[in-house]
């Protein structure tokens, strides 16, 4: 692209969304759209509830005037500790019509965690879902000399601690404040500007403490916008929100998003249930992480080796799916016959096998947050589910770049969104610029200036690289490249990412350093592994006794021998160990948003590599 067209479009996006803020999106959408549903959810007995974009805006009031007799106001911040439910978007809206900065915690933060981020923002009133959540907070209390109240969501009985009051007392302190000043939210409201923050998304801590990425109003906006011209996203798009609105991907694409359209979201408070409410939200758009595809493929997978007779034909269908998807890939289309034969299958197969996911309304599929296979994408398309893939990270407030239905070009992250500028420099390091791009780390003026430039520039940490087409393609992070002993520098990401599509692998991480070959320490899925065990006669409870089980190792293996075909010889890998447990948040190898800690890896496994490289001396 011409940079005469990217100022075009960029101008096109900055007109769009001038003097915009998350105030006046809510606005728009209950003026406009008042009685249209804005959010379903299903109650403890089992009945669908919801509310219009008046009710949304009403409801959004009625905490923040509860939140104003807190004392919450201009330049506050207000932690939340909840899943995904109605609650917690009407909290964050809630939040930031005081004028108040919302920062959503993860609900796997250990107490230490939680005490970082509420002591270094001076979090005044926190807002959580439950005993347990409510625990964590109180085991760092003393450590907290600004925090004043607690917000409890659910409350299981009476005889609350002084500092922590009921969700219905702070909507019903809510409604007395309103009725004794009415305008008292509509003035607070009305002085927040596009400049001022709408969130602080605190990143994932893989090398060290995490930090709070300041994102504005005008960030929300202008992103949202910048999104819906590029993907063509559906108006009052019907969407389904399940992952954690602490990750800047569900935060954008399943709370601010719908925001903007005025969309429908449904609220699935349980990852294992996501398959249930996409039967019922039938949505029209769908985020997912690439673990959760992985888990709808194995899933459909394993009901067709339930059922012979349907089997082989499936296989065909997909098989001859895939040759018509390359085909449109690589603009040179299959032949008629097997599109002619797609189009049957389609009719008789793939639109059955939509409706039983719930995606037959599906218009918009997107995968983001990590590395994709591109075997993964393929399987989807060939379904006739339109799944695209998203590049970017919380400092540019989620999106840089997408594949679409224009562009496939699977395998790469596409080209830039809507007025975004996305260059690589000499080492190949990905930078981007435009009103994605946020502003800085709050209180660390190092790590700002280290990665946010004066002339706009962020610069991601990502290495890429740009094909033919103009279509970036990520080799992997720059601090993670791997130099062997012979001097080769090798990205991980995609070995890692092909194995880690297996249904059975919870994690990866690449060894290599200053060592003769490559090898790869892996974990096995907590809840995949003991599935796929039961089905074949193993016992699912002895988790060591799957590590070494013959049959989940030469699984593992053949895994690692199909993504050893993808690379170089120099870039294979040598040994594989299955490590003896999972991989979790609360022990401390993966982040909340299941990125793996690699020190914390490298060290803890330091006997399992040295057995790997046995006869193998360090730098040979």
């Amino acid at each position: 692209m011409s940079n005469r067209d990217l100022q075009f479009e960029r101008r096109q996006v900055d007109q769009a969304v001038d003097g915009l803020t998350l105030v006046d999106l809510l606005n728009r959408a209950a003026d406009d759209h008042g009685e249209r549903s804005a959010a379903r959810w299903q109650s403890a007995g089992g009945e669908w509830q919801g509310l219009t974009w008046d009710q949304m805006r009403q409801m959004t009031h009625q905490i923040a005037a509860g939140l104003q007799t807190l004392g919450v106001g201009a330049g506050d911040f207000v932690g939340i500790t909840a899943g995904v439910r109605p609650e917690h978007a009407l909290a964050d809206l809630g939040i930031v019509h005081t004028g108040a900065v919302p920062i959503t915690f993860y609900e796997t933060l250990a107490p230490p965690q939680i005490a970082y981020i509420a002591k270094q923002t001076g979090v005044k009133v926190a807002i959580v879902e439950n005993e347990q959540a409510l625990e964590r907070w109180q085991a760092v209390r003393s450590q907290l000399p600004r925090l004043e109240r607690i917000v409890l969501i659910d409350t299981a009985h009476d005889g609350l601690p002084d500092d922590v009051i009921s969700w219905e007392t702070l909507l019903e302190q809510g409604r007395d404040h309103l009725e004794s000043d009415p305008e008292t939210v509509t003035r607070a409201a009305g002085a927040v500007t596009p400049s001022h923050l709408a969130t602080l998304i605190y990143t994932s801590g893989t090398t060290g403490d995490p930090k709070g990425v300041m994102v504005t109003h005008r960030n929300v906006v202008w992103t949202a916008e910048s999104v819906s011209r590029t993907m063509n996203m559906p108006s009052h798009v019907r969407t389904l929100a399940y992952l954690p609105f602490a990750h800047i991907a569900a935060r954008a694409g399943t709370h601010y998003t719908p925001i903007y359209t005025a969309g429908e979201v449904y609220y699935c408070p349980d990852l294992t249930q996501v398959a249930d409410y996409a039967r019922a939200c039938r949505p029209q758009a769908f985020l997912g992480v690439p673990r959760v595809w992985e888990k709808f493929q194995a899933r459909l997978l394993e009901a067709l080796e339930a059922d012979p007779k349907r089997r082989d034909l499936v296989h065909k269908a997909i098989a001859n799916g895939r040759v018509v998807v390359e085909g449109r890939v690589s603009g040179k289309h299959a032949s008629l016959g097997k599109r002619l034969k797609h189009a049957l299958f389609d009719r008789i197969i793939f639109s059955k096998i939509r409706s039983r996911l719930g995606m037959e309304e599906l218009e918009l599929a997107v995968t983001a947050a990590a590395p994709v296979s591109r075997d993964l994408l393929v399987f989807f398309h060939a379904l006739g589910i339109p799944l695209y893939e998203i590049y970017g990270m919380s400092e540019n407030t989620g999106p840089a770049t997408c594949t679409t239905a224009g562009n496939l070009a699977l395998g790469t992250v596409g080209k830039p969104f809507m007025g975004v500028e996305v260059e690589t420099i000499d080492d190949g390091e990905i930078r981007i610029r435009g009103g994605v791009v946020t502003d800085g780390y709050y209180r660390l003026p190092q790590a700002t200036a280290s990665t946010f430039a004066e002339d706009g520039w962020l610069y991601s940490g990502d290495l890429g690289e740009w094909d033919e087409q103009g279509n970036l393609k990520i080799i992997g992070r720059k601090k993670e490249i791997i130099i062997t002993s012979s001097g080769k520098n090798v990205a991980p990401a995609t070995l890692e990412t092909a194995v880690s599509s297996h249904p059975l692998v919870g994690g990866v991480c690449m060894v290599g350093d200053n060592r003769p070959y490559l090898t790869m320490l892996v974990s096995l899925d907590p809840q995949e592994a003991p599935r796929w065990a039961e089905q074949n006669g193993i016992r699912g409870d002895d988790w060591e006794a799957l590590t070494n089980n013959a049959a989940i190792v030469a699984e593992i293996q053949s895994a690692m021998e199909g993504a050893n075909k993808m690379v170089a010889r120099a870039e294979q890998v040598k040994k594989t160990a299955i490590v003896p447990e999972a991989w979790l948040p609360d022990t401390g190898e993966i982040t909340p948003s299941m990125k793996v800690k690699r020190h914390v890896v490298l060290n803890k496994y330091a006997g399992i590599i040295s057995e790997l490289y046995e006869d193998t001396p360090t730098g040979a």
